[in-house]
């Protein structure tokens, strides 16, 4: 087990930390570069190997995660590395793409003897680098414990969700939960800041009771301090959270009342230019918005 060689496609903000730490806990990393040179250069010069090509990158590993925007992003890099595919290699898909698609590919590749799972991750670049991401896997049980130990490298909340594409089909509508929630905590400090309320018996009131939640406390820092360092995902990003689950959602003829509220506020804010700007600072834009600011808005850094 220990003996496997890992290849990891994908080290950019999320994707330095677990390859990082997967290194760090000694199995033989391969990578890729792609447009930023300073986490593969830092991965380098922490042991990693470059490879030149991705079938380069698929010759020299027996285990291969991918960390990349979606599923076109998936489907290409496969098709690139495909003839260099062995069979019983094992490929675990982190992004947050389509069940269904995930499924097809699963079905090609097997054809070829190449197993796919389904390896959603969660939390920030923070936890990434200190090896505490939570991460949801899909697939095979077998091909599942084969690449178990080198998840525990960077995760430390696993969840077995069951059959390929299941572990997206959950981490979709957790992600729907997430982000839904930042926009009520962002409304609700928007009319705070309107109606006058003070910001300090708010907030105890919020964590004394059930308001609190995980993304209250990346919010939080950003009302108070205009530290955004909790959570730094791009709020333009949104608006794949909002597309995937509705897609989902119709396809079972689930309800997306909700999701189309929060879609068409999203619509307004990214037409409005802050779809470059961290999720902690919903809450100012909503109350810049409402002729209410109470910080200054800043880009991400």
């Amino acid at each position: 087990m220990a003996n496997l060689r890992v290849g990891y496609i994908g080290v950019g903000l999320m994707g330095h930390g677990a390859a990082k730490n997967i290194l760090r806990k000694g199995w033989p990393l391969t990578i890729l570069a792609h447009r930023n040179r300073a986490p593969v250069d830092d991965l380098v010069a922490r042991g990693a190997t470059e490879a030149a090509t991705a079938a380069d990158l698929a010759a020299a590993s027996d285990v291969i995660f991918l960390c990349l925007p979606g599923t076109a992003e998936v489907a290409a890099t496969i098709e690139a590395m495909r003839p260099a595919l062995r069979p019983g290699t094992i490929i675990a898909d982190k992004s947050t793409g389509d069940p269904a698609a995930t499924r097809r590919l699963g079905a090609l590749l097997a054809t070829i003897g190449v197993g796919l799972i389904d390896a959603p991750i969660g939390r920030s670049p923070k936890e990434a680098e200190e090896g505490r991401l939570s991460t949801l896997l899909g697939g095979d049980p077998a091909h599942i414990a084969t690449i178990r130990p080198i998840v525990e490298a960077y995760a430390d909340t696993i969840i077995e969700a069951g059959p390929l594409g299941m572990a997206l089909t959950v981490k979709i509508v957790n992600n729907f939960i997430s982000f839904t929630n930042a926009f009520v905590i962002a409304e609700t400090f928007a009319t705070a800041s309107k109606l006058g309320v003070p910001f300090a018996p708010l907030i105890a009131m919020i964590e004394a009771g059930g308001s609190n939640s995980t993304m209250f406390q990346w919010i939080k820092p950003w009302i108070t301090d205009g530290d955004d360092s909790r959570g730094r995902g791009r709020i333009a990003a949104g608006a794949g959270v909002l597309e995937a689950y509705r897609a989902a959602a119709h396809a079972g003829g689930a309800p997306t009342a909700l999701a189309d509220t929060v879609s068409t506020i999203l619509a307004d804010l990214l037409a409005a230019g802050h779809g470059e700007l961290s999720i902690p600072h919903l809450p100012g834009i909503l109350a810049e918005m409402a002729g209410a600011g109470f910080r200054k808005l800043d880009a991400i850094g």
